[in-house]
C-alpha cells in the first residue's frame, strides 16, 4: 500500500506540473507566470522551496546530535534570509520588472558584473539541488525496502523532478508547490500529534531536551565561539539572498503587497513548522532509543532515524502520510532549485552570445540548460560524501563571499561603483578560496589553519573582505569605467 501510494503521488504531482505546462505561451510565463500568482500562491511556494529535504532529514538529525546551535544556520539563518528579502529587497527589485536576478546586477553596474554573479549564483545550486536528489534517493531505497539502491534512486527521482519542471517551469513549480505544501502541513502535523502521545506528550519531550541540553542556542565560551556563530548564521541569512528561486518567486507574484508580504509571511511560516520534523526526530530519543542510538554510532545514518521511526513504530495510514510529506517537501524544493539556476544561466550568460535570439528560441535553449543542469547536479550528488545538511550550509558559502555584498550595496549604497562592485566579487572570492582550498585538501595546509577555518568560516571572512573591498573600489579613483545597460525584458 505505502510503495502504491508513493506511485500514485508521484504520477499525480507529474500531472499537475504537465498540466501548468498548458499556460506557458512564452519565456515570461516559463520564467514568472507572466506575474499571476496569487498572494496564497506566492506564500505557499516560497515555504515550500524552502521547506526540503534539509528540513525533514537534516535538521532534525543535527538537532539529535548537537541541539539547537547547532542549527543556527537553519531554521534559523535561512527564514531570516526570507524575511530580510521581503523586507529589504523585495520591493525595490519588483519594482525594476526583471526577469532574473542577473538582470539587476546587469542594469546596476554592467555586463561583467552580471556573467560573473550569474555563474556564481548557477554554481551555489549544486550543491542544494544535489541534496534533494540525495534525499530522493535515500527515500526510494527505503521505500523499496533495498530493492531499489540509493544510486538509482537518484536517478529515478532527478527523472520525476525533471518531467515536470521541464515543460511547465515557473507554473508547474508552483501549482505543485501548493498541492506539496497542504500535504507537508497535514502529514507531518498528523506525526507529531502520534508521537507526541506515543512518548509522553509534548512536555516530556521538551523535558528531555532540556535535560540533555539540546534547547541552548547561544555560545557559552569566548569571542571565537561567538564569531563562528555569527558567521554560521550569516551564511544562510545573507548567502541565500542573492539567489535566483526567492527573487523568482516575488517577480512571479501579482501585486507589489503579495511580492512583499508573500515572502514575509512564506519566511514566518517556514521558521515555525520548521520545528515540527525537530520535535518528531527528538521524540524517537525515547520511542526508540536503540534505533537512534544505532543510526548516531559511527557508521550509521543519522538522517535514517526519522524515516526509520515512522516504518518500524507507525501504522501504514502514518507511514502514508510521513513518506507523502516527505516527498513533497524534497520535491517542491528540487524543481524550484534545478528550474532557477537554469534560468538564470541562459538569460545572463548565454543569450548575449547569440544575439536576435527569438523568445521561442530563448524557451528551448532554457529547457535544454534544465536538463544540463539535472545531470550536472545527479553527478554532484552520486560523487558527494557531504550530509543533506551539509551540502545545504555549504551551497551558499560562494553567494556570501561574491554575490551579496554588490546587491545590497548596490540597492542602498548610491556611491556604489562598477569598480567596486569588481573588487568586491574578485577580492572575496580569492579570500575565500584561500582559506577553504586549504582546508579541503586541495592545497598543502600550515599548521593550525585546519583549527582555524573550522572555527571562523571561510566564507564569511570572505564576506567581510568583500565589503571592505566594495566600499574601497567605490571611493577610489574610477579606473574601471561605470558602464551600467539595460536590462532585458
Amino acid at each position: 500500500m505505502l510503495v502504491l501510494f508513493v506511485a500514485l503521488y508521484l504520477l499525480v504531482s507529474i500531472g499537475v506540473g504537465l498540466y501548468a505546462a498548458t499556460r506557458v505561451k512564452n519565456s515570461t510565463d516559463y520564467v514568472t507566470t507572466g506575474r499571476h500568482l496569487p498572494f496564497y500562491i506566492t506564500v505557499a511556494t516560497v515555504f515550500a522551496t524552502w521547506f526540503g529535504a534539509e528540513t525533514v532529514l537534516g535538521i532534525s538529525a543535527t538537532f539529535v546530535k548537537d541541539g539547537m546551535s547547532g542549527i543556527i544556520a537553519d531554521p534559523f539563518g535561512s527564514s531570516t534570509a526570507l524575511i530580510l528579502f521581503g523586507l529589504l529587497f523585495a520591493l525595490p527589485l519588483y519594482r525594476m520588472n526583471l526577469m532574473t536576478l542577473g538582470d539587476y546586477y546587469r542594469q546596476r553596474y554592467g555586463r561583467g558584473v552580471e556573467v560573473t554573479t550569474s555563474i556564481v549564483i548557477t554554481v551555489s545550486y549544486l550543491g542544494w539541488v544535489a541534496a534533494q536528489i540525495s534525499a530522493l534517493g535515500l527515500v526510494f531505497h527505503v521505500l523499496s525496502q533495498g530493492q531499489i539502491s540509493e544510486t538509482w534512486g537518484m536517478v529515478l527521482g532527478t527523472g520525476v523532478v525533471l518531467l515536470y519542471t521541464l515543460y511547465g517551469g515557473m507554473w508547474s513549480v508552483a501549482l505543485t508547490d501548493f498541492l506539496q505544501m497542504s500535504i507537508i502541513v497535514v502529514g507531518l502535523l498528523y506525526i507529531a500529534w502520534a508521537v507526541s502521545d506515543m512518548a509522553g506528550g509534548v512536555g516530556n519531550v521538551v523535558q528531555h531536551m532540556e535535560a540533555a541540553d539540546k534547547l541552548r542556542l547561544l555560545p557559552s565560551g569566548g569571542t571565537l565561539e561567538w564569531v563562528a556563530f555569527i558567521a554560521a548564521f550569516s551564511t544562510m541569512a545573507l548567502g541565500s539572498i542573492p539567489q535566483q528561486d526567492v527573487f523568482q518567486r516575488v517577480n512571479s507574484a501579482r501585486n507589489e503587497k503579495g511580492a512583499v508580504w508573500g515572502t514575509v509571511t512564506g519566511g514566518v511560516g517556514y521558521f515555525f513548522f520548521a520545528f515540527v520534523p525537530l520535535f518528531i526526530a527528538y521524540a524517537a530519543t525515547i520511542i526508540a532509543p536503540d534505533l537512534v542510538k544505532e543510526h548516531l554510532a559511527e557508521g550509521g545514518n543519522s538522517q535514517m532515524i526519522l524515516p526509520q521511526l515512522v516504518l518500524q513504530h507507525m501504522p501504514v495510514f502514518a507511514q502514508v502520510l510521513f513518506f507523502g510529506a516527505l516527498l513533497s517537501a524534497i520535491m517542491s524544493t528540487a524543481s524550484g532549485t534545478l528550474l532557477a539556476p537554469s534560468v538564470t544561466f541562459s538569460e545572463n550568460v548565454i543569450r548575449d552570445l547569440r544575439p536576435g535570439l527569438s523568445d521561442e528560441k530563448f524557451l528551448r535553449m532554457t529547457r535544454v540548460i534544465v536538463v544540463i543542469f539535472s545531470a550536472l547536479v545527479l553527478t554532484f550528488a552520486l560523487n558527494s560524501e557531504a550530509t543533506i545538511y551539509q551540502m545545504v550550509e555549504q551551497a551558499y558559502s560562494v553567494t556570501l563571499a561574491m554575490a551579496f555584498t554588490p546587491l545590497a550595496f548596490g540597492l542602498y549604497w548610491k556611491r556604489a561603483t562598477n569598480q567596486g562592485a569588481i573588487f568586491s566579487i574578485i577580492v572575496g572570492g580569492a579570500v575565500w578560496l584561500s582559506l577553504l582550498l586549504p582546508m579541503i585538501g586541495w592545497v598543502p595546509a600550515p599548521e593550525g589553519w585546519i583549527a582555524f577555518a573550522n572555527t571562523i568560516p571561510p566564507q564569511f571572512i570572505g564576506l567581510l573582505a568583500s565589503i571592505v573591498a566594495m566600499v574601497a573600489g567605490s571611493l577610489l579613483p574610477q579606473w574601471i569605467a561605470h558602464n551600467p545597460q539595460a536590462a532585458r525584458h
